[in-house]
């Protein structure tokens, strides 16, 4: 899964390097959560809490 971040008032998403690399809070910034092919949009723009939920879900099935 590729996770993609940008500022809430930019328009391109850029790969998330991780949290202790962006300036500033997350909370300033929307998260998207696609597949490997980025092909399909797992969660659309949203809070980081909301694209890690559902990141977390995703794996905890994959491994099961």
């Amino acid at each position: 899964m590729v996770l993609q971040y940008k500022k809430k008032n930019e328009k391109r998403w850029k790969k998330y390097p991780g949290k202790s690399k962006i300036k500033g809070s997350v909370s300033k910034y929307d998260f998207r959560l696609l597949n490997e092919t980025k092909t399909k949009l797992l969660v659309q723009k949203g809070s980081y809490g909301k694209a890690m939920k559902r990141f977390r879900q995703i794996e905890f099935f994959k491994h099961r």
